[in-house]
């Protein structure tokens, strides 16, 4: 896999920070029409394989949510996978962060890209942001792969009360004290995790745009999309963790028994599976990919 040498994390399951180095695929920015500009890494699709667009989670960054999932999809699928507004080298623009806006981005970047159709995975943050890509432009999207995710994030009171905290600070905070940016980072890297990879991520950490990410956590609260999930009639398949402190199972589950056909592929681990647990991690997104594609009839024209 080709990549970048500066920036090539080790897997947070290995003692030794001596082996098993990560590379990534190369990466560069694209200038987005009426948009601005966004960072991602991108790979071909190899003939007749469908493409997948990978979201990231809230606080982190394409490479933080996806850097150990690069080469399980490398040679079988193609990849193209952004930083979303306000995160990492993502879009900065004076807008109030809003999960469309992200979602139009990824459309914006796939016609910068000459991509047609994707399978969409969204992770967290990503799952709202995979769902209103299919729903504000269904005929880019073959399925959608939902992980560590759900379609409401604020029911309960207790809920309320947590988002509304997140919708005041979005509204006052200019600055993200660097007690909070350190806090953050130490909830991507529960687990296992070498000093390399530590200290690759907290430079990650540092290109955030704070008020956007305090913005985007209120965003994540109000997002609600019970009422039209039913309607979802593309292939759905997802990654449910079973031990998540920060998405419940109950809240993944409860969207996916309304989602006509939808599968689920339950793993043994927690909010951060895909940096702390990655081999099961991989093993149950790959999976779940497959589901999408046996049920939309993928051919090599790339239609149903």
């Amino acid at each position: 896999m080709s990549g970048d040498p500066a920036i090539a994390p080790r897997e947070a399951s290995q003692t030794n920070d001596r082996r098993n180095r990560v590379v990534l695929p190369r990466g560069r920015h694209y200038d987005l029409p009426g948009r601005g500009r966004t960072f991602a890494r991108v790979l071909q699709a190899p003939p007749g394989a469908p493409t997948v667009l990978l979201l990231h989670g809230w606080t982190a960054t394409a490479d933080l949510n996806w850097y150990s999932s690069y080469a399980a999809l490398e040679g079988k699928y193609g990849l193209v996978a952004l930083d979303h507004r306000g995160h990492g080298r993502g879009i900065r623009s004076s807008r109030p962060f809003r999960l469309t806006d992200c979602a139009d981005d990824a459309v914006a970047l796939l016609d910068e890209l000459g991509i047609e159709k994707v399978v969409a995975v969204g992770y967290s943050m990503g799952g709202p942001i995979a769902q209103l890509i299919w729903r504000r432009h269904p005929k880019r999207v073959v399925g959608l792969v939902m992980c560590a995710t759900a379609a409401s994030f604020s029911t309960t009171r207790q809920d309320q009360v947590r988002f509304a905290v997140i919708g005041t600070l979005a509204q006052a905070a200019r600055v993200i004290p660097k007690t909070l940016r350190q806090l953050i980072g130490s909830q991507l890297l529960t687990g296992k995790s070498g000093r390399d990879l530590r200290q690759w991520a907290v430079g990650e950490l540092r290109r955030h745009d704070p008020l956007k990410l305090i913005q985007a956590g209120h965003r994540i609260g109000l997002f609600d999309s019970r009422r039209w999930l039913r309607t979802i009639d593309v292939p759905v398949a997802a990654v449910v963790t079973k031990n998540d402190e920060v998405v419940s199972i109950a809240r993944q589950r409860a969207m996916l028994e309304v989602i006509p056909g939808a599968t689920w592929h339950d793993i043994a681990g927690g909010h951060t599976v895909c940096v702390g647990q990655p081999e099961i991690f991989r093993e149950a997104l790959l999976a779940a990919i497959s589901d999408v594609l046996t049920k939309s009839g993928w051919t090599e024209a790339g239609s149903r």
